[in-house]
């Protein structure tokens, strides 16, 4: 049986909408209006349309990129008078990806049905974030619609850019340790055991630790297979761990406490917070909403915790710069500079001053990242090849100078 989509008016005059099984049309149109609904929108949904749009999302995720350009644009054609049905189809007319191309389609449909621009959005939560619908729908009731889409559009750009910048820092000693253990693996699974064919049919006395070395590579010659199954299950069952409830919230706390990287992070948590809560105060968006808002697109559960804790601070009649210097992941002079604006009665002003702050620091820690990393990995490099040499090389010398 046929599904249709219907968005109708109760005698209440409240909006309600869902997907109904019926025969045709007017079978739905009666269903509804038995119910004591009257249908303002009522649509065919095609089977094959729903596993198009699920084989799309799986293929043609939305990226950060894709969605800045999307909010980008519309800011520009906004701001030229363009009207907003207009302004979507010439967005989704130049869009290669082909399930985003879906969803601006379905946004167009629903924004012709009556449906406000947040309203569309917010039918689609996996694409579009709490805080860019929050903003718009802001700006919708201002009056002021470009100038939130161009705040989400600047958002998303800051965080794209920011999240770039520490992948970026990031690739360069995960790219280095893959191929150095890709090598080790060929090495001491099919060069050693040939290296140590020799040292083992001269019967002779052998450190103990190259003994250890021809053991692990015989066993690596021999089951080399079993070794790789492991491996790959290993890694497997660590990707579903993380994508456990459970999973991410502990790599996260894991993430801020690691040398070197853990700095980072926090700054890149602590100057996506401050810019994030700006935006959201400077939109007039309150400040307990604009709270559980941001505690939602930060990105580790142990910031998403401390900042809905300090709604819950403020919602009773607390302070939030009380509630954020009760933890030692936030730094000191945020929570004194979060006073400071409370006080003024300025805090977004200050909270801009704090993500500049703290982006200035991702900027310079991830330009370091490199040169703090690499005499770490030509350690651990040294060390691997040294004991290689150490283990095989001397003792065939040895040997052959006994000869």
């Amino acid at each position: 049986m046929p599904k249709y989509f219907f968005r109708a008016k109760s005698k209440a005059g409240e909006i309600n909408e869902g997907v109904i099984d019926a025969a045709t049309t007017d079978a739905a149109a009666e269903v509804l209006q038995k119910n004591g609904l009257y249908p303002i929108v009522l649509r065919e949904e095609k089977a094959n349309d729903s596993l198009k749009k699920a084989f799309l999302s799986y293929w043609d995720r939305v990226n950060s990129k894709e969605l800045m350009m999307f909010f980008r644009q519309l800011s520009i054609l906004i701001e030229a008078k363009v009207p907003i049905t207009a302004s979507l189809q010439a967005i989704k007319n130049q869009t290669s990806n082909k399930y985003f191309e879906k969803i601006i389609e379905e946004i167009i449909n629903d924004i012709q049905d009556g449906l406000a621009l947040s309203d569309a959005l917010k039918k689609h939560r996996n694409i579009f974030s709490v805080m860019s619908i929050n903003i718009i729908k802001a700006g919708e009731v201002s009056g002021n619609l470009k100038k939130s889409v161009a705040y989400v559009a600047d958002n998303i750009e800051k965080n794209y850019a920011m999240a770039s910048k520490v992948k970026s820092a990031l690739m360069y000693p995960l790219i280095v340790l893959i191929v150095f253990f890709v090598i080790g693996f060929i090495v001491i699974t099919f060069i050693v055991p040939k290296l140590t064919t020799m040292i083992k049919t001269m019967n002779a006395d052998i450190p103990w630790y190259t003994q250890g070395l021809i053991i692990v590579s015989d066993f690596m010659a021999a089951y080399w297979w079993a070794v790789l199954i492991v491996i790959f299950g290993f890694i497997g069952g660590l990707v579903y761990y993380l994508k456990t409830e459970d999973g991410q919230r502990e790599w996260d706390q894991i993430k801020i406490k690691l040398p070197i990287f853990g700095e980072v992070f926090r700054n890149v948590y602590i100057a996506r917070f401050a810019d994030n809560l700006a935006i959201l105060l400077t939109s007039g968006i309150p400040i307990i909403k604009a709270l559980n808002t941001v505690s939602s697109v930060i990105g580790n559960s142990v910031y998403e915790t401390i900042f809905l804790k300090a709604a819950d601070e403020v919602k009773v009649g607390g302070s939030m710069s009380d509630a954020l210097r009760r933890y030692h992941e936030i730094p000191p002079i945020v929570s004194q500079m979060v006073h400071i604006g409370e006080e003024s009665g300025q805090i977004d002003l200050v909270l801009g001053h704090i993500a500049r702050f703290y982006t200035q620091e991702t900027d310079e820690a991830t330009k370091n990242l490199s040169a703090l990393i690499e005499p770490v990995l030509m350690v651990i490099i040294g060390v691997g090849v040294g004991f290689l040499a150490f283990s095989v090389i001397m003792p065939i010398y040895n040997l052959a100078g006994q000869m």
